[in-house]
């Protein structure tokens, strides 16, 4: 829980507060003592009558009742400190920055629990422990630095690691990013990052709260409150950019299907960040690049003009925008021509438009004029320029700053000479602005936002669905692997086509069930999990004798329970899989089946349940897209219907939680059917 206290407190105590500012008592009470805090601040220390020119209090019992208590002490005193505060000086927020808790031993986490119990008791908020602080408006309650001049105008901040937000912050203002509150969770005992969004959601207010948001998370602990949560603020206008550490699993993964062995926990959060319109990153340049162009009106379309007076750079981003699907269109006719006529000669105005190394600032601002009011196709300029130190270029930046002031297109500004124009670009930066030096991770930013989808929708896809026959079929199965029969009533329940699947044992109704299905037949063996493996799986058998010689080699096979034929279809074979995460729900893949999926790994995941929407843009995420529709006179597949049996998977496993793992493997795709040919159905329940 957050309370008022904790964000707009009226008096503050710092217990452990110190005359030597370079331990984190010290350092935490001179911040908020040098900050913006108004309200009554009080020391507390055993040892000491003044701190930093402050009445100290030696004993909690002499203290003023308080708002916030910050406590910088050793852990084994924190239990009796917040007891005493919230019990007997009304204290309703707490900000422990002290180690050794759950980090540290079991010892520590038996203190922590205490100490969230005490504070819930009491309604309370805590943050920590094992944190820097918090920085709001109203106090600068953190012990280390930077400690950046807050603005309304910037992104609000919230990490799971404190020494990871300092140089998250630390990369942020070398670009000149402004930040609004900055909130460090630490162990995150009663609020992690989820319940700080949260706070941010259920308080939003428009024109007065911060549209951009970056989350830095090693653990995310609640993933239902923040998809609700970021959806919503998302929603409601604001844009978030996180990133989420610890991406890699530690050895193989042991798995019975081909979607246990491809899932991960990293593709849960890929999944669940997708779902909720998150903006993914996966490094400190990376956030701190999208959160300065998140503070930017968004791009209405994709079209972008690049000014610059050096070539290479501008065709670095030009191929980074093209990769990415954005456009740098070319630029011709009346107004291309008027405005080359004012640059110098061998200049170009075709986009990029580049003025040359002696390009002055005059020529910056008239190419800035066109792009605004004579380029109707462009939405937004790139503006790259630096200097090899000939001459000062504050002129430049000038021109630049004075023009972004009414501009409505937005102009970002690539100024690469940190070092050589430090000066000018530290004028620039005085002015409030954002600098990219980095001409490339601007348009890696610029991607990655325009090519971040909306939040799904919340209504879950049930037509020709029957859920009343699904449960049932999952209540009178067993655990393990479903019998091929229950996993036919499961699609046929789903509304999923399947090919028509004959299981039998006898060699005589084997003959007679496959002269009634036709020729060319496929055979697979009953009982062994991975068939292929084992030789259990026949194909293209065109008659009787084929057959039963097949039938009696699979009867050998260990395991062998009985024999599948169903009719030999043609077509692309794609996969639809899915597993349970815990805390995340039902992770599901889609992407080219049969042999193809462990050899290539080309996979797209989405959290269930699904729309149609979502499953068309995981199907359009593939690297293998391009098969799908159709190449080199190739016909292409049904992408929607496609689609649907993605959605109508994510159904059932909205309603079916006992399945732990699934794969329809491979599915015949062709531009009219997308029909299931083999699939498997694990039940814990």
């Amino acid at each position: 829980m957050i309370t008022k206290q904790l964000i707009e407190p009226q008096s503050i105590v710092v217990i452990g507060a110190s005359n030597n500012i370079q331990k984190p008592g010290g350092k935490m009470f001179y911040s908020i003592l040098n900050g913006s805090f108004s309200g009554e601040l009080y020391a507390m220390n055993p040892k000491e009558n003044e701190i930093q020119g402050q009445h100290s209090f030696r004993n909690l019992e002499a203290l003023p009742d308080t708002d916030l208590a910050i406590l910088a002490i050793p852990a084994k005193l924190c239990t009796d400190t917040v007891e005493y505060l919230a019990g007997n000086k009304k204290t309703r927020a707490f900000i422990i920055i002290s180690a050794g808790f759950s980090e540290e031993n079991e010892e520590g986490a038996l203190i922590e629990k205490r100490i969230t119990e005490i504070c819930n008791a009491h309604k309370a908020s805590l943050i920590g422990p094992n944190c820097i602080g918090v920085m709001t408006p109203g106090y600068q309650g953190v012990f280390t630095m930077p400690i950046p001049k807050l603005d309304p105008a910037g992104c609000d901040f919230i990490s799971g690691s404190g020494a990871t937000a300092v140089f998250i912050m630390e990369a942020g203002l070398q670009k000149g990013l402004k930040f609004n509150t900055v909130f460090s969770v630490g162990n995150s005992a009663q609020n992690g990052v989820e319940d700080v969004l949260e706070y941010m959601d259920l308080t939003y207010e428009e024109g007065v709260s911060s549209k951009a948001k970056i989350l830095y998370f090693e653990a995310i602990n609640n993933p239902d409150k923040l998809l609700i949560h970021a959806s919503s603020l998302i929603r409601k206008g604001c844009k978030i950019a996180a990133i989420k550490a610890g991406t890699s699993d530690a050895g193989s993964r042991a798995a019975s299907s081909h979607t246990g062995a491809l899932a991960s926990s990293d593709s849960a959060v890929d999944a669940l960040f997708r779902k909720a319109g998150i903006i993914r990153c996966y490094g400190r340049e990376e956030l701190t690049n999208v959160a300065a162009v998140l503070l930017y009106p968004k791009l209405p379309k994709k079209n972008l003009a690049i000014i610059t007076h050096a070539g290479g750079p501008a065709v670095m981003l030009t191929d980074v925008l093209a990769e990415g699907g954005m456009d740098v269109p070319h630029l011709e006719g009346d107004a291309a021509d008027e405005l080359l006529s004012l640059l110098y000669p061998g200049s170009s105005a075709a986009n990029p438009i580049d003025i040359l190394a002696t390009g002055t600032a005059e020529h910056v601002k008239q190419c800035l004029e066109y792009c605004e009011n004579k380029f109707d196709e462009i939405d937004g300029v790139v503006l790259i320029f630096g200097t090899p130190g000939l001459a000062p270029v504050f002129d430049v930046y000038d021109v630049l700053h004075q023009h972004m002031l009414t501009a409505a297109k937005p102009v970002f500004p690539v100024l690469p000479s940190v070092t050589t124009a430090k000066k000018e670009v530290e004028h620039f930066l005085s002015y409030g602005r954002v600098n990219f030096p980095d001409e490339v991770l601007l348009g890696k930013a610029l991607v990655k936002i325009q090519n971040t989808s909306v939040p799904s929708s919340e209504e879950v896809f049930l037509d020709g669905i029957d859920l009343k026959k699904i449960r049932s079929v999952i209540e009178k199965s067993k655990d393990g692997y479903m019998e091929p029969e229950q996993v036919q009533e499961i699609l046929d329940a789903a509304g999923i086509s399947r090919v028509h699947e004959i299981v039998c044992s006898d060699e005589k109704v084997l003959c007679e069930e496959a002269q009634s299905a036709g020729y060319p037949l496929v055979m697979k063996v009953v009982g062994p999990i991975h068939k292929t493996d084992v030789g259990g799986v026949s194909l293209n058998i065109q008659n009787e004798e084929k057959l039963v010689l097949e039938f009696e080699k699979m009867k050998k096979i260990e395991g062998y329970q009985a024999v599948m034929i169903q009719p030999m279809l043609q077509g692309l074979e794609l996969f639809v899989g899915a597993t349970y995460e815990q805390d995340y729900g039902h992770v599901v893949m889609c992407g080219l089946g049969g042999i193809y999926i462990e050899a290539l790994k080309d996979i797209s995941t989405g959290l269930a349940p699904l729309s149609i929407a979502e499953a068309k843009t995981m199907i359009g995420s593939l690297r293998s897209y391009k098969l799908l529709e159709g190449v080199r006179g190739e016909k292409g597949i049904d992408i929607q219907k496609y689609a649907e049996v993605i959605v109508r998977l994510s159904t059932v496993l909205r309603y079916a939680t006992e399945i732990k793992e699934l794969d329809l493997n491979p599915l015949m795709a062709t531009e009219k059917s997308v029909v299931v040919v083999d699939a498997r159905i694990r039940l814990q329940k």
